[in-house]
C-alpha cells in the first residue's frame, strides 16, 4: 500500500491539465504524479521539469531517454520507474530488439556504440556512490555533444527523483505500466514488488 494515497486526477485542474503529458508518455496519468498533487507546486513544478528534460534539442531520441530512464530505475532498483521507463521507451519507438534485450545492451547488436555509452553513462552516475569515471567522460565526448549530454544527465537526474519518490512511496503501479513490465522486464526477475 502506498505511503500516500494518491488524490483524484480531477482534484487540482493545473495539474489536471498539465498532466495530459502522460497521456502520450504513458498512456494515463501516473500515480506519482497524483500523489505529487497533496502539494500541487510539487505536481505542476514537477510535470513542467519532466517536459523540458524529455524534450529533444539534439540528437538524444525519446526512446533512448526512456532506455536511460530503465537504466537508471534498474541501477535504483525502483520497479514502478523500470516499468514506466520501459512502456515509454515501448510508445516512443524504440526498435522491438532493443526493448527484448535491454538488458543486454552492452553486448547485444541492437544497440549502437553510441547508445551504449548513454546507457553506461546513466548507470554510473545513477549508482551510490556515483561511478562516473574518465573512460565514460571520453566515451560520451567522441559520440554526443555538451549540450546532448547535459540533456542525458537532465534524464538520469529527473529519474533519480522519481525512484527516491516512488520506492519510498511505494506507489502502485497503473495496469498499463504492469503491462510492458511483464511483456519486457519480467524474464530476467522483475516484479510488482511493493508496487500493488
Amino acid at each position: 500500500m502506498s505511503l500516500v494515497a494518491p488524490l483524484d486526477s480531477e482534484h487540482d485542474a493545473d495539474t489536471k491539465k498539465l498532466a495530459e503529458f502522460f497521456n502520450e508518455t504513458l498512456g494515463f496519468c501516473p500515480n506519482s504524479v497524483l500523489t505529487m498533487q497533496h502539494r500541487p507546486a510539487i505536481s505542476k513544478a514537477f510535470i513542467n521539469l519532466n517536459m523540458a528534460v524529455m524534450t529533444n534539442e539534439g540528437r538524444v531520441s525519446s526512446a533512448l531517454k526512456r532506455m536511460m530512464a530503465w537504466v537508471s530505475s534498474n541501477a535504483t532498483g525502483c520497479r514502478y520507474c523500470q516499468a514506466h521507463a520501459i512502456r515509454a521507451a515501448e510508445r516512443y519507438g524504440a526498435e522491438q530488439e532493443q526493448l527484448d534485450n535491454i538488458w543486454e545492451y552492452r553486448t547485444h547488436s541492437a544497440f549502437s556504440e553510441a547508445e551504449r555509452t548513454a546507457l553506461d553513462f546513466a548507470l554510473a552516475a545513477s549508482q551510490i556512490p556515483n561511478t562516473m569515471n574518465p573512460k565514460i567522460e571520453k566515451a560520451l565526448h567522441k559520440y554526443w555533444d555538451e549540450g546532448e549530454i547535459v540533456e542525458m544527465l537532465g534524464v538520469i537526474s529527473l529519474f533519480g527523483f522519481l525512484n527516491r519518490w516512488n520506492d519510498t512511496m511505494a506507489t502502485s503501479l497503473e495496469e498499463g505500466a504492469i503491462e510492458s513490465g511483464e511483456q519486457y522486464l519480467e524474464k530476467y526477475g522483475w516484479e510488482k514488488g511493493k508496487h500493488i
